[in-house]
C-alpha cells in the first residue's frame, strides 16, 4: 500500500484576533491560531512594529502562548505612555510563506 505523504504547506490563520476593550491593569488575550507544515512561528506586530514578548525579554508583561495568542498579564496604561493600546496583527511564517491575520484593535476603557 502506498502511504500518502503529508506535504508541507504554507501557514494559514485559522483563528483571527478580535477587537478588545479592556480595563487598565486587567489581563487580556489577543487570539491567534495558525496551521502550517512545518508548524509556523508566530510574531505579533502593532502599528507595523514587532511586539516583544517574554521570549525576547523575560521582564515583558506580554507573553506568547503556545497556541500563538498574545497574552497581556496586565494592561499598562498611563497618562503619558500607552504601550498596549493600538492595532495588532499576528503573522505566521514558515519557509513556504507567511499569513497575516485581520487587524485587531486593543482599546483601554476610560476610567
Amino acid at each position: 500500500g502506498s502511504r500518502l505523504r503529508q506535504e508541507d504547506f504554507p501557514p494559514r490563520i485559522v483563528e483571527h484576533p478580535s477587537d478588545l476593550i479592556v480595563s487598565k491593569g486587567e489581563p487580556a488575550t489577543l487570539n491567534c491560531k495558525a496551521e502550517g507544515r512545518p508548524t509556523p512561528t508566530i510574531e505579533w506586530y502593532k502599528g507595523g512594529e514587532r511586539e516583544e514578548t517574554d521570549k525576547d525579554d523575560p521582564r515583558s508583561h506580554r507573553m506568547l502562548l503556545p497556541s500563538g495568542s498574545l497574552f497581556f498579564l496586565r494592561i499598562v496604561h498611563g497618562r503619558k505612555s500607552r504601550p498596549d493600546e493600538g492595532v495588532y496583527v499576528c503573522v505566521a511564517r514558515n519557509y513556504l510563506g507567511e499569513a497575516v491575520s485581520h487587524n485587531a484593535s486593543l482599546e483601554v476603557a476610560s476610567e
